[in-house]
This record gives structure tokens, sequence and C-alpha cells, in this order.
């Protein structure tokens, strides 16, 4: 199309020549975007049809589910013809900090809904493999139709900061949970874990892996559910997955001596007193993170079953199995776990609960779920548990919830001047959590 306006016009100055070929790229972005925007509405009506089929539905049953797509592939073309932008959206209140950035509470102006804003300082995040980590985030949200992952609805960016507009879940985070509570009984454990069993296993279906499962990531819904947040975000992820980030610390820092005489209780109190300042830092903590991960020679969707391990011992015992008072330390203990996973005997534990954690803290090869989700779905910790119908009965937990906007389950954060220094929005996507 433009190939004739450009050999037309070799005596045109340099301006109009530049002008000539950015008119070039912007139809030609233009047709390739429509072609693709076609390709995957295809592609996303071939994935439901064989659904369908593998699901053996009848013609009326395929009928309404086809009806439904439809009426999602139009709200999502609708939401992609919009320009949203920070104007849109009124902050009510910071709910969350982390070492790039914020989460707040905001409310579209035009229709009252409420919402959780992420905010990333793009300075902050130059690093191409923290431009790898948000691009995974937004897949992994904008592919997983499921009860068990947050949804994204928009996002969008200006010069200063990406912008992620999310689900607001108001039961705030497991980390939060645990620190209110010295332990939890083995009852409430059998009921987080296997909710997080079912929500990790959502995400491996889809073929991801998320790697950073641990208590600030598990967020519940008004009624006390668990879904599954942050994908590689907000948390430190770049420098926490790192063997020589460890190896390579001043280790003339304090010996961990006192910390590990220290009985029980003193180290839940320890644990508890350093662990916000962990969530904040751009190292982020390694205490959940599976050795597999540290050694970079390879890994699966196992490290996640291990992590879940991790956190099932936090919620029992008070404090995570290798916590430590400097992160090398509990870098050397999870390298080391064959020696340093132990129980304390002072805090009571049943043989199942202490089964399953093990079976979760081994060796990639030994791990339980190597074989399949079934295969931890069915061990005795899990007796009783009605996984079909497990997010309609009452959480082990309740939420108790005052109204739409209820922060009372967050911590109280100061406010801050993210918002105030960012400029226009330059660029908008709208996604929803379906596509």
């Amino acid at each position: 199309l433009t190939a004739p306006i450009l050999h037309s016009c070799s005596s045109m100055s340099n301006h109009t020549r530049e002008r000539v070929t950015m008119a070039k790229m912007t139809l030609e972005n233009f047709y390739s975007n429509l072609i693709a925007q076609h390709e995957e509405r295809e592609m996303r009506q071939q994935k439901l049809e064989k659904v369908m089929d593998q699901e053996g539905l009848a013609d009326e049953e395929k009928r309404i589910r086809r009806s439904q797509h439809a009426r999602k592939e139009t709200e999502f073309l609708r939401l992609k013809r919009t320009r949203l932008g920070l104007e849109d959206f009124e902050s009510l209140k910071v709910i969350g900090r982390g070492a790039f950035g914020e989460v707040r509470l905001v409310q579209k102006k035009d229709t009252g809904h409420v919402y959780a804003m992420k905010i990333l300082r793009k300075a902050d995040m130059l690093e191409k493999e923290q431009v790898g980590h948000i691009r995974a985030e937004r897949d992994i949200l904008v592919e997983a139709d499921s009860l068990w992952v947050v949804k994204m609805f928009y996002s969008f960016q200006d010069k200063m900061n990406l912008y992620l507009i999310m689900e607001f879940l108001p039961g705030g985070d497991m980390m939060t949970l645990l620190m209110k509570k010295d332990t939890l009984t083995e009852e409430a454990t059998q009921f987080y874990i296997a909710e997080t069993v079912l929500a990790i296993d959502s995400i491996h279906q889809l073929g991801f892996i998320h790697r950073d499962i641990k208590p600030d990531n598990l967020l519940l819904d008004s009624r006390g559910h668990v879904k599954l947040s942050d994908f590689g975000l907000c948390t430190g992820l770049k420098r926490a997955h790192r063997t020589e980030f460890y190896k390579n610390l001043n280790h003339s820092l304090p010996s961990d001596l006192t910390f590990q005489n220290m009985n029980s209780k003193r180290k839940a109190e320890t644990w508890k007193r350093n662990r916000r300042q962990l969530a904040f830092s751009t190292v982020g903590t390694p205490d959940y993170i599976a050795p597999e991960v540290f050694m970079q020679n390879g890994y699966n969707k196992l490290c996640d079953w291990w992590s879940l391990g991790v956190i099932m011992y936090e919620m029992l015992i008070g404090y995570p199995p290798f916590c430590s008072e400097t992160p090398q330390e509990t870098y050397r203990k999870v390298m080391n776990w064959r020696e340093t996973l132990t129980f304390p005997p002072e805090v009571p534990i049943s043989e199942k609960a202490k089964d399953l954690i093990l079976r979760f803290c081994c060796e990639e090869e030994h791990r339980i779920g190597a074989t399949g989700v079934v295969e931890i779905k069915s061990n005795p910790f899990f007796e009783g548990v009605d996984y079909d119908h497990i997010r309609e009965r009452p959480a082990a937990i309740p939420i108790e919830i005052k109204s739409i906007d209820d922060t009372s389950n967050f911590d109280e954060f100061p406010d801050s001047d993210i918002l105030t220094q960012s400029g226009t929005p330059v660029f908008i996507s709208a996604g929803l959590h379906f596509l």
C-alpha cells in the first residue's frame, strides 16, 4: 500500500520521508494486529470446542457455553477500544508495598467498582529479567480463567510506572494471617493446604510454574478462600533465585548460633518480627524456594510442591523450617535440608502432617506430586476433604467484610508520592481474565 508512495517521494525532505515511513509502519502494525487478534479469537474458539468435546457436553450445554464465550469476546473487544488511565480511578488507600512498587485500593469513577491497582516503577525494573517477569504475570493472569487465580482486568502505563488493575481480595494475604496467629490447627492447615494444592494444580495445567509460592502470594477472598497471586512481581524474584547471590554475600555477618539456641516460641517471635522487612526487600526471602531452583541446573513444576511443604510447616510450627538471622544462612540450610529439616519436640504435630511435609520437602525424584496431583490429593493428611465442593463450603477461618472497600485485613501503610510523579498514560492494554 505505501511502497509506491515511498518510491515516488525521492525528492522529499528527510522530515517528510520520516513521516511517510512512520505512516507505513503504523498501517502495517494496524493490519498486523488485526490479523493477530483474529487468529487469537479463532484459537480461543477452537480451544473451547475441543474442551466441550472432551467433556462430552450435550448440544444444549454447548450452545449455552458458546453464547457465554461470545459475550466474553464482545466485552473484551469493547474494553480494547476503551482508553483508560489514572484519571479513571480514584485512589482510596495503600494496601501493600514491595521492592518495586505498591498496591492501592482504587475505585473506578464511572462504575464505582473497586479494584487493587498494582503500581510498578519502571526505573526499578529495567533489567530484562524483570520485564520478563512482568510479561509472565500478565500472561498467566490473562490466560487463567480460574477461581484459583487473581483476575486481571486492565493494564496501562505512563512514563514512570506500569499499572495492573486487579481483582481486589478483601481477605488480605496468608502472611498477614499467619503473623496474627501463633500457629494454625491441623484442621485449618488441611483446608488451606488443600485449596492451595488445587490452585497450584490449576496453573500447572496451563503449563506454568509459579516458582515463588509463599504466604505473601496466597490471597484470601471475601469468604476466606485461597487465590494465587504475584507471578514474579514486586517480591525481588530476580535475586532471590540466584545461587551466586548468596555465595557472594559478606560471610562475616553475625553467626546464626543465637537463633539456633532459641526455643520454638522465641524463634516464632523473631521470625514474625523480621518477616515484614523481608517481604519489602529487593532480595526477598529464600525460605520457600526449592533447592533445585537455586542450583539453576533445570527444574520443573515439582518445585512448587516443595514450597507448599515449607508453608505447611510454618502453619503448624509457627515459623518456616529453614529460617535464620541472615539470607545466606537460610540458603545454606535449604541446600543442606537433609540435616536442617527437623521438627521441634515441644510443638505437637501429627505423624500424618509430618509425613506429608517430608513428602513435599525431599529429593525431586521422590517428591509427592511427581506422578500427578492425584497422589497429593489422596494423601492421608487430606482424609475427608471434598475437593469438588471445597470453595462452596465455609472457609476454616471466616473473613469479616463490612463494605466493598473494607481494608481491615491489610496492614496500615503510609501514603506515598508514586502517583503524583506520573505523567499522562501513553499506552493501554485492557484484558479479561479468560483470554
